[in-house]
C-alpha cells in the first residue's frame, strides 16, 4: 500500500542498510528501494564508535554488486577530512550530528548572524573536502528533484 502510493507520488521509498546487514537481508532492504540506499557505517549507538575506511570500501562495493542505486554513507563523520574519504568510496557523504555540535561549539556566544555565517562556513569546508575529493565533473551523483 505505501509503496504504491509513493509510486504514485513520483518519492521514492530510501531504504537502509547496516554493517550488520547480511547479503540475505540486503536483497530484502534492496526490494522496493529507490533514489538511493542509505548505509549507516556504524553499529551502536551514536557518538560510541567510529568508521574505518576499509570497512565502508567493503560495505559499499558489497552493496553496489547488489544493486544499482547510489550509496549514501553517513555516521560519525564529524571532519571535512572524513567526509572526503567517504566521499572517495560512496556516491554522498551525510553529515548530520557534527553540524549541530559544531553550530553549538563555535557559535554558543556569537550573534545571530555569526552563528549563521559560522555554521555556514563549517558546512562548506566539508563541501569543499568532498568537491575536492571527487575532482571535477565526477561521474557518481544522486539524482536531485526540484523541490
Amino acid at each position: 500500500m505505501f509503496r504504491k502510493q509513493a509510486a504514485k507520488l513520483d518519492l521514492d521509498i530510501v531504504r537502509l542498510a547496516t554493517p550488520t546487514t547480511d547479503d540475505a537481508r540486503l536483497t530484502t532492504v534492496l526490494d522496493g528501494a529507490g533514489g538511493f540506499l542509505y548505509y549507516v557505517s556504524v553499529a551502536g549507538v551514536t557518538g560510541t564508535k567510529t568508521f574505518t575506511a576499509a570497512d565502508v570500501s567493503a560495505a559499499v562495493a558489497r552493496i553496489r554488486r547488489a544493486s544499482a542505486l547510489p550509496c549514501a554513507v553517513r555516521f560519525r563523520i564529524k571532519t571535512p577530512e572524513q567526509a572526503a574519504e567517504i566521499a572517495r568510496i560512496a556516491d554522498a557523504t551525510v553529515v548530520g550530528s557534527a553540524i549541530v555540535t559544531a553550530s553549538k561549539e563555535r557559535c554558543a556566544k556569537a550573534k545571530p548572524a555569526a552563528r549563521s555565517l559560522n555554521t555556514l562556513n563549517f558546512c562548506r569546508g566539508l563541501a569543499d573536502a568532498v568537491h575536492e575529493a571527487r575532482g571535477p565533473a565526477s561521474p557518481r551523483a544522486i539524482k536531485q528533484r526540484p523541490c
